[in-house]
């Protein structure tokens, strides 16, 4: 390990021990190896994808989970000559090979080394940010490292991940001017689904059961709320002359939406599902993909073919109206993060992204 700063041997971590079981521990900073890098966490944002492993035990424990993060490169292995200790980071835990059938037709999380984990807080990798430290491998510090220019605040960086995320998913509409977009759900998540869509020229409507989460929204000009106590459907299809949505995008893991999203799009409209992340049977009407020319579809994890341009739109966003910030409402160190975990476990109206602060 080369550094030219002290590196403690111990740090604090939010260590998942098995189900809905996660504990606050002083446990080892983690040994890098040629070719990598440790880096000292300052922010890191909880997922819906960390929350269900905790919940569901999908995962065997002892793990470190987090992956929405950003900080300080705090030593470098040989070999490494692209990053040195003091450089400011974000790091994303998949990475492809690129050279993979998967790969070659771009469905870069079916490949199998994108489906490896390659940053860690010790024990099985599982990006690790909810703790002081990460080890970040080799393969990630060559294509998955991003720099952060100096006036880019860490939390800002922390996003490049999620809305990596949501762009794909947002691209694989090819959205035209004269297309209406429903995005049901106005989380943190959706929000940026409906942000990005709407940089398109479409017309973005959003649903929500919360009046709080639509007024975090109108900050990135969403200005076509709807109410998810009534009838969004016939919303849907009064804003659009009663045709229904070109695009219904779900934002929210609720199979029962399905239908909903179905309903309230146009014959020939599209539905992408990017919250439907547990396995198990939903219902819908087969006709309406058959006679109605309906598609339904799916988007998941980050893409390495926009990674450039999710960048530069992230790391630009403060200055250029993109201030991704104003989604964070509750910041917690790390001796808080069970009580972050248990708020972005039971979210609030006025709860929207729970970022843990290590290095804060």
């Amino acid at each position: 390990m080369s550094s030219e700063n002290i590196v403690p041997s111990t740090m604090r971590a939010a260590v998942y021990r098995g189900l809905n079981d996660v504990r606050i521990e002083t446990i080892p900073v983690p040994r890098i190896g040629s070719g990598e890098v440790l880096v000292k966490i300052h922010t890191c944002g909880i997922c819906g994808t960390d929350l269900k492993k905790i919940h569901t035990g999908s995962h065997s424990a002892p793990r470190v989970f987090g992956h929405e993060m950003a900080g300080t490169v705090a030593a470098v292995g040989e070999g490494v000559v692209e990053f040195k200790v003091g450089d400011r980071v974000m790091a994303y835990h998949h990475i492809p090979c690129g050279e993979c059938f998967y790969c070659r037709k771009h469905t870069f999380a079916q490949c199998e080394t994108y489906k490896k984990v390659g940053c860690t807080a010790g024990f099985e990798p599982s990006g690790g940010g909810f703790a002081e430290y990460i080890r970040v491998m080799d393969w990630i510090v060559q294509r998955g490292l991003v720099k952060i220019p100096d006036g880019v605040s860490f939390e800002q960086a922390a996003f490049i991940e999620p809305v990596n995320t949501c762009y794909k998913a947002v691209n694989l509409l090819n959205l035209q001017l004269d297309e209406t977009v429903l995005v049901i759900g106005q989380g943190p998540i959706g929000i940026l689904l409906a942000a990005l869509a709407k940089r398109t020229g479409a017309t973005v409507l959003t649903s929500d059961l919360y009046p709080e989460r639509h007024a975090v929204a109108a900050k990135f000009g969403l200005d076509h709320p709807l109410d998810a106590r009534g009838d969004v459907v016939a919303a849907a299809k009064t804003a659009t002359e009663g045709r229904g949505a070109d695009v219904a995008l779900v934002a929210v893991g609720a199979n029962a939406l399905i239908k909903v999203a179905m309903d309230a799009i146009r014959p020939g409209g599209r539905v992408v599902l990017f919250a439907a992340t547990q396995h198990g049977e939903a219902p819908f009407d087969p006709a309406a993909v058959c006679m109605d020319e309906k598609t339904l579809m799916g988007s998941y994890s980050a893409s390495v073919a926009i990674q450039d341009e999710v960048t530069r739109l992230v790391l630009d966003g403060q200055r250029n109206g993109f201030d991704l910030t104003q989604l964070i409402s509750h910041r917690f160190s790390i001796e808080e993060a069970v009580a972050a975990i248990d708020l972005a476990s039971n979210p609030q109206p006025d709860s929207m992204k729970i970022v843990i602060q290590p290095g804060s």
